[in-house]
């Protein structure tokens, strides 16, 4: 327990400290980090398996929370391009995958999971229960998040202006979300409740995932039925900073000296996804006459919430991108794990 108090004081004055410099993914990056040192200098680092399932569990009620009955009656404007985002970063997960296990030592889970379009927070937890290096993946989530979040809107920016694309508006009006009213301390604790249930079935079942998943959907489902429902973003933090620590503390010093294999992989991702916002984008903007700086900003490999502010940043108003883009991690944590380990067991079995 002693030990565990450290990890955890560590972890979110360190990740406090990254979240004030505006760090992507700050708390949880820096709780890797700090753990992670921590755990080399004096091998004190330790978060138990139970820190890990609640870690799932606050990330899956938190992605739920995002969800609005509004995006719900939106959902009939944008299913088609909702499908075309989510297919085509299925494509570009495995493709990229794949290349980054042609071109290193990472095995394939690892490689296929680094390349997944999901959380910094949440894919690199997931990882670990599908038997990939997680502090690897963790890295690579990062990078993912660093340029979704630093390169891809200034770029979107450049590009938008160009005559090449269709001007035209997806609809005549703007779309703009309705956000519902955050609840108070008997909703989070209803919440909470909810969410552990069913995320303790879903460790139950053995499925990769299935902990945040089932914590996901049954919020969803408590939410969009009783209209109730709250998690405040402190809990998201401290799970944030659990995921890093749980990380940080499995980290040793032969984790960080071959981290430099992931330079190629970096570039491999990067690269993949830039060329997968130009075709999506590019995709639905010609088919679906979405605005173009909409259409990149939703195949952008960011979050909801990056992206309502991002968005607004560059002056767009709509909330499709905000809506695609819970759509997309929704989907993302739900389904892809389960392709990634389907393609695995077949290629290795």
């Amino acid at each position: 327990m002693e030990n565990f108090l450290l990890t955890m004081i560590v972890g979110l004055m360190v990740g406090y400290i990254f979240l004030r410099f505006k760090i992507p993914g700050g708390m949880m990056v820096g709780s890797i980090i700090a753990i992670s040192i921590l755990n080399i200098t004096t091998g004190r680092g330790y978060v138990p398996p139970m820190g890990k399932i609640f870690a799932q569990i606050i990330a899956g009620a938190f992605i739920a929370i995002g969800l609005e009955r509004s995006d719900l009656k939106r959902l009939k404007n944008i299913f088609k391009p909702a499908l075309t985002l989510v297919t085509g970063m299925l494509i570009l997960n495995i493709i990229s995958g794949f290349l980054i296990y042609l071109v290193s030592p990472l095995d394939l889970t690892t490689s296929l999971m680094s390349a997944v379009p999901g959380g910094m927070s949440d894919v690199p937890i997931i990882s670990e229960e599908m038997g990939a290096d997680s502090s690897k993946v963790a890295v690579m989530q990062f990078i993912r998040l660093l340029f979704g979040v630093g390169i891809f809107p200034s770029m979107i920016r450049e590009v938008s202006n160009l005559k090449f694309f269709k001007q035209d508006d997806m609809d005549n009006e703007v779309y703009k979300r309705s956000i519902g009213v955050e609840g108070g301390i008997l909703d989070l604790i209803l919440t909470t409740l909810v969410a552990t249930i069913f995320g303790i079935i879903g460790k139950r079942t053995g499925i990769p995932s299935a902990t945040m998943v089932f914590s996901m959907l049954s919020i969803i489902a408590f939410k969009l039925t009783t209209n109730r429902g709250a998690m405040p973003r402190w809990m998201r933090r401290l799970a944030q900073v659990l995921s890093g620590a749980y990380i940080g503390s499995r980290i040793s010093m032969q984790e960080i000296i071959e981290i430099r294999v992931l330079l190629v992989p970096a570039v491999v991702l990067i690269l993949g996804y830039l060329l997968a916002c130009f075709i999506i984008g590019t995709l639905l903007n010609r088919r679906f006459s979405m605005p173009i700086d909409e259409a990149m900003l939703a195949a952008t490999p960011a979050g909801a919430s990056d992206m309502a502010l991002i968005s607004a940043d560059i002056g767009i108003e709509s909330a499709d991108i905000i809506v695609l883009q819970i759509i997309r991690m929704v989907t993302v944590i739900s389904v892809f794990p389960q392709i990634i380990r389907f393609i695995v067991l077949k290629l290795t079995s």
